[in-house]
């Protein structure tokens, strides 16, 4: 029974995406590994930019120079 967990940032993904995302990675599965799709596993975590972080900062920090500088 293959297990999938999709970590992405707490910005607006829609349950639209989501579902692309289940259906994706459980298709990807059973074609690349012959899984069966009955027994794949997909789960989503949400987690805020303050809990992520890339290079030593939050991704919130990143996000705010990030705009600044586009300004």
């Amino acid at each position: 029974m293959p297990y999938v967990n999709i970590k992405v940032t707490k910005e607006g993904i829609t349950s639209e995406q989501k579902a692309e995302l289940i259906k994706g990675a459980t298709d990807l599965l059973a074609r690349v590994l012959g899984k069966n799709p009955a027994t794949t596993v997909v789960v989503i975590d949400e987690v805020e930019t303050d809990n992520w972080g890339i290079g030593g900062e939050a991704v919130t920090v990143l996000r705010q120079r990030s705009r600044q500088n586009r300004n």
